[in-house]
């Protein structure tokens, strides 16, 4: 047989190579990929290596603590400050066990909750189940710091200054009930059980019951058909839920910091902030690395236990039927679980923050005499104990008036710029998908998902708290900018994943229609992507929106008073003694939530995505 004879390439003299890049720059993908590496590589690579250059760098700070140091020196204090120091029990190993306490507990409790009522609402005939299905994800919009605020307002003692409802009752609270791990994994199961809830009823709806069916023909009792047939396929999604919610029980910061601080318990986040706050900073720095280690080993985990992606094949071939299990005599006593679960993780918290807004003395019960609109409307002047007499109700308060306006102003420029550069972002690595450069900006855009938010906003403040390359990068810490551009950085992951989930839809075809018909890159991008991406932007927009406007941990080490947002100002309330003027301000901000939510949902949006 001949032999198959190749063209010889062509020799690459100058004017080849500069014709090649010519067509290279002269095609708008290109140049639109080349920026973003630039700039995702300035906004996450550069500031996260900056970071770990500082943890081994002497700060002003510590000149005193290391002999014959000059600033900027290589320096291994603040590691072994850390980890080889008589403090290194006290400000690491303690936090890191107590961390690791409350992810195991918090894992073990919400993720078979989550995963049992998604089987209840998925694949059984539990009586009322559109109703319960809307109410079941609305604990997870409450944010969960809000949750902890409730937690206080029934079980605080004398510890915080104000009593909750009990200890007014004379029902004595023991510390270890109002604060610390046993309050915080309680109020943490409340909020991240909506993860394996979603996760895993997205996976039954893709089962075909068939499977079932057989094995009840078979003689399989409901035991054997859930443990043989239903958990193997589902365990996937159950193990993701399970990862997801370690990593982010771990890095969690405004529940520990309201539960834990007050007694002395903490966690990694709460030490981690006050290292930064205070000094030495290197060791928050290093702190920080070692939390975001931590969190990337558990999303490695789960992507080597079930692969890159988060979906994955349950069934091929025919269309998936789905026929509901009879419950039989369990089915009221399940009903009675889930709405006694409803009531308290969605309707208690909920009316304990309602309630105590109007209260005069909190813990003195809802009697008349001690209900009052003052955390809403009052005056100093008019206040009706010396509690309150620190600050005017919130719509006579200008730091509320502040407050409210930088949320709105963070929210909406923030979730504009994230929505729009996630389109953008998911084009990219859609039509780039199999190839270098859509593989490149998809890992770099997953760089943020590993971070605990408080892990994350250290990294910017280490990066730009004073001024680099010559004033080149001013110094932003105490700017609205810092905060916006933290925001909007962190929330590329979901961005990025609605965009992709969005241009997915898009078929090339029509691109190449496009092309065929003489329109330009950018016409193409205004006459056909645009219009067709328009639902999926404004629901992208409209869960961003969300998650920033109830953002705590994000943007706790970044707060400064002119900057103040309304979760933060709530967390500052708290902590000054203030819990009617906290709660008033939880209450707003969840029913901006729920407003935002219900839009959201009118237009094709879906609460898993802001996860």
């Amino acid at each position: 047989m001949a032999k198959k004879k190749t063209l010889p390439r062509k020799p690459l003299t100058g004017e080849r190579l500069k014709n090649q890049i010519f067509n290279v720059i002269g095609n708008p993908f290109n140049m639109i990929v080349f920026f973003t590496l630039i700039i995702l590589f300035c906004l996450i690579i550069i500031p996260l290596l900056n970071m770990l250059q500082n943890s081994f760098m002497v700060a002003k700070a510590e000149l005193r603590q290391i002999p014959g140091a000059k600033i900027g020196d290589y320096t291994l204090y603040y590691w072994k400050y850390l980890l080889a120091s008589p403090l290194t029990k006290t400000v690491f190993v303690e936090p890191l066990i107590h961390s690791l306490i409350i992810g195991f507990f918090v894992t073990i409790i919400s993720v078979p909750i989550g995963s049992v009522m998604a089987w209840l609402m998925v694949r059984s005939d539990i009586p009322g189940k559109k109703i319960l299905s809307a109410f079941i994800l609305i604990p997870y919009m409450i944010p969960s710091w809000c949750k902890a605020l409730s937690w206080l307002s029934v079980f605080r003692n004398e510890l915080s200054g104000s009593y909750g409802l009990l200890t007014g009752l004379g029902i004595p609270v023991p510390d270890w009930l109002a604060y610390g791990p046993f309050a915080i994994i309680i109020v943490m199961c409340m909020h991240y059980y909506a993860f394996s809830y979603i996760m895993v009823s997205g996976s039954l709806r893709s089962i075909n019951s068939e499977l079932e069916e057989m094995a009840e023909i078979q003689g399989a009792n409901r035991i054997q058909i859930l443990s043989n047939i239903t958990l193997p396929l589902v365990l996937p999604a159950v193990l993701s839920a399970t990862i997801m919610t370690i990593s982010k029980s771990i890095g969690t910061y405004g529940v520990a910091a309201n539960l834990g601080n007050r007694i002395g318990y903490y966690v990694l986040a709460t030490r981690m902030k006050d290292f930064i706050n205070d000094s030495p900073k290197g060791v928050g720095y290093a702190m920080s690395l070692l939390m975001i280690a931590l969190a990337a080993v558990t999303i490695l985990v789960n992507q080597k236990l079930i692969g890159t992606r988060k979906s994955y094949a349950t069934i091929g071939g025919k269309g998936t039927r789905s026929n509901l299990m009879h419950l039989g005599k369990s089915k009221y006593p399940l009903l009675i679980f889930l709405l006694l679960f409803l009531f308290v993780a969605m309707f208690l918290p909920l009316f304990v923050l309602v309630m105590e807004s109007f209260q005069i003395v909190p813990g003195r019960g809802y009697g008349w005499d001690n209900l009052t609109l003052y955390a809403w409307i009052g005056e100093v002047s008019n206040a009706p104990s010396p509690g309150l007499a620190f600050q005017n109700g919130l719509f006579k308060n200008s730091e509320f008036g502040r407050a409210c306006w930088n949320t709105a102003k963070l929210s909406i420029i923030g979730s504009v710029i994230t929505a729009i550069c996630g389109q953008f972002l998911g084009y990219i690595t859609t039509r780039g998908r199999g190839k270098w450069y859509g593989n490149a900006v998809e890992q770099m855009i997953f760089i943020p998902y590993l971070m605990p938010g408080v892990a994350f906003s250290a990294i910017y403040f280490s990066m730009f708290s004073q001024p680099r390359l010559g004033g080149l990068i001013p110094s932003l810490y105490g700017t609205f900018m810092l905060v916006l551009l933290a925001s909007i950085v962190k929330h590329f992951p979901f961005a990025s994943r609605s965009g992709s989930a969005n241009m997915m839809q898009i078929s090339v075809e029509l691109e190449e229609a496009g092309i065929i018909a003489g329109a330009s890159f950018w016409r193409r991008i205004v006459s056909i992507i645009i219009p067709l991406a328009k639902g999926g932007f404004l629901s992208g927009f409209l869960l961003t929106f969300i998650s920033i406007a109830k953002e705590l941990d994000l943007i706790a080490i970044l707060m400064t008073p002119a900057n103040y947002t309304l979760s933060f100002l709530s967390f500052d309330y708290s902590k000054e003694a203030m819990p009617q003027v906290a709660d008033a301000i939880c209450i707003v901000i969840i029913v901006f939530i729920l407003v935002c939510n219900r839009i959201a949902n009118r237009l094709g949006g879906d609460v898993s995505k802001s996860m």
